[in-house]
């Protein structure tokens, strides 16, 4: 068997291209969705995804602004920043590149962002909506994943999918998304006993432990979906939490690294903006 490779580069493209045509129509009424991005610091990951970020907004014709603070800015400063932007009329997303610097507590300036512009969606009102199933901003990498998964034909009702990884940006919120698509989900993480003969029960699989091919082979069951969220920088360049070519002798289908998720979180990002548009409006 030789896995179906799920081309997220391509599902992203689709995509932007709807949100493009989307927004079009709403500049040419001279209010086009705006999106703010504040990094702090110079780390180099971070300053290539900003870079990206701003990049799409432009690809699509959305007003973006982006800003930049050297790694010393005070939390006060940061929260200062933040409610200004808050106030702004002309930007409807905000995102605060992570990871901040160690001084800064990420969950308080996440909070301190509107509710109503959680363009990222890590606010807790944006994380409670999902858990009821309600209208809200999804994190950006798990409302991607769903994405692929429906772009690849496969449906979650029903089956028993396996996520592995608990974080609040991808592994919990991707849970959520599953069992509300009535998926019958078991969550695994570092304390897991015998993770492979759970993995192994997967429809679908998601992988997120930040681990380079951390899935093998044998963790997967012959004819399942597996979605690779990890993005690791290795010796020959970027590689996934899944050992992609062995782990296609056994998966039906499996996206790449790169070129599987990573386009999809920022594709979901600018829906998410110009959803934030369409509720100001």
């Amino acid at each position: 068997m030789s896995a179906h490779l799920i081309d997220g580069k391509a599902v992203a493209r689709a995509f932007r291209q709807q949100i493009a045509q989307r927004v079009a129509g709403l500049a040419a009424l001279g209010k086009p969705p705006g999106l703010a991005v504040i990094i702090v610091g110079d780390d180099p990951a971070s300053q290539v995804y900003v870079k990206n970020k701003v990049a799409a907004c432009a690809e699509v014709g959305m007003h973006s602004v982006l800003e930049r603070y050297p790694a010393d800015l005070s939390e006060t400063d940061l929260l200062a920043h933040i409610a200004r932007l808050n106030h702004d009329e002309r930007i409807h997303g905000i995102l605060v590149q992570l990871p901040l610097p160690k001084h800064i507590h990420a969950d308080k300036i996440l909070a301190a962002i509107s509710a109503h512009k959680d363009a990222d969606g890590f606010h807790a009102e944006s994380l409670g909506a999902l858990i009821q199933d309600k209208p809200g901003f999804v994190p950006c990498t798990p409302l991607g994943c769903m994405h692929l998964l429906k772009h690849a034909g496969v449906d979650p009702k029903g089956k028993h999918a396996v996520v592995v990884g608990r974080s609040n940006i991808v592994g919990k919120p991707m849970a959520m998304l599953l069992v509300n698509a009535s998926a019958t989900v078991t969550v695994c993480h570092s304390q897991t006993q015998d993770l492979a003969s759970i993995t192994c029960q997967a429809d679908i699989l998601i992988a997120a432990v930040g681990k380079p091919h951390f899935i093998t082979a044998d963790m997967v069951k012959p004819g399942a979906v597996v979605i690779d969220v990890g993005i690791n920088r290795g010796a020959n360049g970027l590689v996934g939490d899944v050992d992609t070519e062995a782990v296609a002798q056994v998966a039906s289908a499996i996206t790449p690294v790169p070129g599987g998720v990573g386009p999809m979180t920022i594709a979901m990002l600018l829906g998410n903006t110009l959803q934030a548009y369409e509720r100001s409006s």
